[in-house]
This record gives structure tokens, C-alpha cells and sequence, in this order.
């Protein structure tokens, strides 16, 4: 399992940390040590996992787009990143398009066996054939941002840290 450095002193990429200021970073640090269980100085994949709000999170499947993300939920993170980052997640193959699969596969991770797939599949058909304005069978960004953007997610989505 890799691990992710928190040294003392440890810089963060500036664009992990667009939206963070700089005691923003400083307690991110301090929570991110607290989880260095084992006090290696790195924290795990294992030990980052251990967080009960990750642990049912269909995000932790993509773990490294989480934290590359994350500044993006902070209160100064505008709607479109927010958005950008949504529907990268969906857009699994980065083709800049989510197909019927692509949105099964994360509708799937969200809801478990809580859905029978017949039923699942059911919902992510007419969820393409509503967002899907050009017919084209999947959706764009564009489409994407018209269909969520619309229910105010980004408003809803923001992590206090």
C-alpha cells in the first residue's frame, strides 16, 4: 500500500490547495496526523479509510482524485469546479462524456444492493435519456451542468475543514 507523507513541514501542491488558506492547510495538517495511527510519519491507505464519513463514501473509490479535489469543496470553491469534479468522477475513461455504463457503475457504488441492477438500470436509462439533449446516448459536461447544476448540489457540497 502507498503511503502519503506528513512530515513536519511537508508542502502541499498549490493546485491540491487553491481554495485552502493557509490555517486551512495548517489544521487539514494537524487532522491528517491524528489519523497517522501507527506514528510512521505516513499515513496509510488503511489509515485514511479508518474515517467513518470515507468508509460509505462512493469518493474514497478515488482516492487520489478525493484529495486532489478537496480544495474545491472548501466555501471559496465556485460551482463549476464543484461541478467539474462531480462529473469527473463519473466520467470514468475520461472521455469527456459519461455513458449509460459509466453512470451505472457510480450509481451502483452509491447504492449498494439497496437495488435490485434491473431497477438501477432502469433509473440511469431515463436518467441519459432526460440529461441527454443532443440524442447522442450519453451526456456532456454540458448536459451534466444543466441537469445538477440546476438542483443546486454545489451548494450542498462543501467540506468544512
Amino acid at each position: 500500500i502507498s503511503k502519503m507523507g506528513i512530515q513536519n513541514g511537508a508542502s502541499y501542491p498549490s493546485e491540491m490547495c487553491s481554495r485552502f488558506d493557509a490555517d486551512e492547510i495548517k489544521r487539514l495538517g494537524k487532522r491528517v496526523k491524528k489519523l497517522d495511527l501507527d506514528s510512521s510519519g505516513s499515513m496509510s491507505v488503511e489509515e485514511f479509510m479508518s474515517l467513518p464519513d470515507l468508509q460509505q463514501s462512493p469518493l474514497a473509490q478515488h482516492f487520489r482524485e478525493c484529495i486532489e479535489g478537496a480544495s474545491q469543496f472548501s466555501v471559496r470553491g465556485d460551482e463549476e469546479q464543484k461541478l467539474s469534479f462531480a462529473f469527473c468522477i463519473c466520467d470514468m475513461d475520461k472521455d469527456a462524456y459519461i455513458s449509460n455504463g459509466e453512470l451505472f457503475q457510480v450509481l451502483k457504488t452509491m447504492v449498494g444492493n439497496n437495488l435490485k441492477d434491473t431497477q438501477l438500470q432502469q433509473i440511469v436509462d431515463k436518467t441519459i435519456i432526460n440529461a441527454d439533449k443532443d440524442g447522442h446516448g450519453r451526456i456532456s459536461f454540458e448536459e451534466f451542468c444543466a441537469v445538477v447544476g440546476s438542483l443546486d448540489i454545489h451548494k450542498k457540497i462543501v467540506v468544512d475543514v
